[in-house]
């Protein structure tokens, strides 16, 4: 059995990990959620302590982290899908404002529930910057900010050259956003501190367990190696693996982003660059880079660049290309780490519809539901996301069932080869803006 330490540095620092067994035979359940992650972990906990007695199983066709859960960045943070201006320019005032205040509920969210269940997921609430390494990302984010401080959004400001720098003592940086509310964590401890609580709450969690084929009847007959699972209603906690499922084919695709972690940077290398309050960091790219310290000290970033697959094809995990490009960045960024050394090289896929945003919504009829659509920004997202669907599931009616991207009509996705034509055609827009953007910048300057 493949506990799939190889996935992440996160996974492989983990420890000794148990997975729970496989379904083996029947099981009469109320909700099947399958996934695993953030989302359906959350909706699985959700479910039980909101209906305690309600039977409810979560299905995992690898182990609990194997996806994005256990592979991404750690930031718990409230960009939703890519900027304020992105989301205002497709969807509008009213909507950006919305998706704003949900992602502030998310972080806070998060922050309530690690400190109400003593979480050990190497978790602090350092904040966020997002830095601008040229001059036209500085007039990109105070422009994101001006519209973000029009729609009546406070607690977020602009630090300049000589503040950030104070900061964190990068060279590039040319000033930056400064919001308090952001919290960092380790993405598989947190993963599986998420399993705890929801068997704790009363859920089955069974790891290894793919669901090959769904049958729609009076019930759903969710079909296993193992056995069947026959559930009144089900949650598709899917992500970027929706693509996977007949009915979300059209949602979503997977683009794969990309992560290095550094050896532990010694205390001059610490002192030089500052960094004392450990914030979290994102630069202002359209892909972007996003950089933290982990709990001992190593430098992790990922970003850069994306991956795109074709078809049903989920192995694009690893990218030469991408991972030379972040070690370069990084001493483009942090000139004193020259000679630093590279630890751990991995990737994994995040959601993306056409439009960037997030979606959630029924499939067929009101007893299935689906989440995804995260576009890299996931960590609190996906976790109120399993709240909403715990509403939905349930049948209440509450101002989070009624959030625009709940139920919204999404652009579908064409078949291929048109889609692998269309992703590249997005991706190869947002890298000739970054260009744009930063044309003229060497490594060397």
């Amino acid at each position: 059995m493949n506990n799939h330490r190889d996935k992440s540095y996160w996974l492989e620092n983990y420890g000794p990990y148990t997975p729970s067994p496989s379904l083996e035979g029947d099981l009469v359940v109320d909700v099947a959620i399958i996934g695993a992650g953030y989302t359906g972990l959350s909706t699985a906990i959700n479910l039980c302590q909101d209906q305690p007695g309600l039977e409810v199983a979560v299905l995992e066709a690898e182990v609990v982290g194997f996806g994005a859960s256990g592979r991404n960045g750690g930031f718990s943070m409230t960009l939703f899908g890519l900027e304020p201006a992105v989301t205002k320019a497709i969807f509008g005032h009213q909507r950006t404002i919305e998706a704003h205040r949900y992602m502030e509920r998310a972080v806070d969210y998060v922050d309530d529930l690690i400190k109400e269940h003593n979480m050990q997921c190497d978790y602090w609430f350092p904040g966020f910057l997002r830095a601008a390494t040229t001059p036209g990302y500085v007039k990109r984010i105070q422009h994101d900010l001006d519209i973000l401080i029009s729609m009546g959004v406070t607690g977020i400001e602009w630090q300049d050259a000589q503040d950030i720098r104070a900061e964190v003592n990068s060279p590039r940086f040319l000033g930056g956003w400064w919001e308090p509310r952001c919290g960092l964590l380790d993405p598989a401890k947190q993963n599986r501190e998420l399993k705890r609580l929801a068997q704790e709450s009363g859920a089955r969690v069974y790891e290894f367990t793919p669901v090959a084929e769904i049958q729609r009847g009076e019930r759903f007959t969710l079909v296993t190696p193992g056995g069947k699972v026959l559930a009144e209603k089900i949650v598709f906690a899917t992500n970027a693996y929706s693509h996977l499922i007949p009915e979300l084919r059209s949602k979503q695709i997977p683009a794969f982003t990309h992560m290095v972690v550094t050896e532990p940077l010694n205390a001059e290398q610490l002192t030089e660059i500052g960094w004392i309050n450990r914030q979290g960091i994102e630069d202002a790219r359209n892909l972007v880079h996003y950089f933290r310290l982990t709990i001992d000290n190593r430098l992790a970033m990922g970003g850069s660049d994306v991956s795109i697959s074709y078809g049903q094809d989920m192995e694009r995990d690893l990218n030469e290309r991408i991972f030379q490009d972040l070690e370069r960045d990084i001493i483009w960024l942090f000139p004193n780490l020259k000679g630093i050394r590279l630890t751990h090289r991995w990737g994994g896929p995040v959601s993306v519809p056409v439009d960037l945003a997030p979606a959630i919504g029924y499939i067929g009829d009101q007893r299935a539901v689906y989440s995804l659509g995260c576009v890299g920004h996931g960590v609190s997202m996906a976790h109120l996301n399993g709240r909403t669907l715990a509403d939905l599931i349930l049948e209440l009616n509450t101002d989070l069932t009624d959030v625009w991207f709940v139920n919204r009509r999404l652009i579908p996705w064409p078949p291929e080869p048109l889609r692998l034509l269309l992703s590249h055609a997005i991706r190869g827009y947002l890298r000739i803006e970054d260009a744009i953007y930063e044309r003229g910048l060497s490594i060397d300057q």
